[in-house]
């Protein structure tokens, strides 16, 4: 078997994600309702609950599927756990959790590189826990003590663990074709996810 010489010239992984990503990322933010006027307490609580019906089994499936190239700790980087001690918070038991619809069409992470692609959306989607933080706290009187934990996962952490993805997706070595295949994870992540959100009715 020939090893995979460089693709000279060629984007960096992260670079193709960006741009394969941009447009989906774009559009999925307009559309989610945290900014809105007509978001009440009510919306907020449906909205976590569909978040946990798309990172449960999102995560189940990316984290016990032992593909994820070695580099990175899951144990850090979960993010289900947060979304069930917010929903407790606003007064859902394990019961009801657990009875809660859950989404069963997920992007395809049969790859490592896919792997990587639908990790670069959930690491990515931590970057604006501040500001949605800083939002829930004026107009809901939400923190991270009484549901809002989710919204800014990592907290003062969020900068470094960023890097700190991003360092990790820089040491892998992908040719063209994997790097294609964590684009197309990463935008059927997005793509995904703004469908299950829309079928929960959670969406502007």
């Amino acid at each position: 078997m020939h090893s995979q010489a460089p693709d000279v010239g060629a984007p960096s992984t992260l670079e193709a994600l960006r741009t394969g990503t941009a447009l989906l990322h774009v559009a999925l933010e307009k559309r989610l309702p945290f900014f809105s006027e007509r978001l009440d307490a009510g919306w907020y609580q449906r909205l976590l609950q569909a978040y946990y019906g798309f990172y449960a089994p999102m995560e189940a499936v990316l984290y016990d599927g032992e593909l994820i190239p070695e580099g990175l700790d899951p144990v850090m980087r979960v993010k289900t756990p947060t979304l069930v001690n917010d929903l407790h918070a606003l007064g859902l038991n394990d019961r009801a959790i657990n009875t809660l619809p859950r989404c069963a069409n997920l992007p395809p992470l049969d790859t490592p590189a896919a792997c990587l692609g639908a990790l670069y959306v959930l690491e990515g989607a931590t970057l604006g826990g501040q500001v949605l933080r800083r939002e829930m706290a004026e107009r809901l009187d939400v923190s991270g003590d009484n549901g809002g934990a989710f919204l800014n996962v990592y907290g003062a952490e969020t900068g470094r663990r960023w890097k700190e993805f991003l360092d990790y997706l820089g040491r892998l070595p992908l040719d063209a074709l994997a790097r294609q295949h964590a684009v197309d994870a990463a935008r059927s992540t997005f793509s995904c996810f703004e469908q299950w959100l829309d079928s929960q009715e959670v969406l502007l």
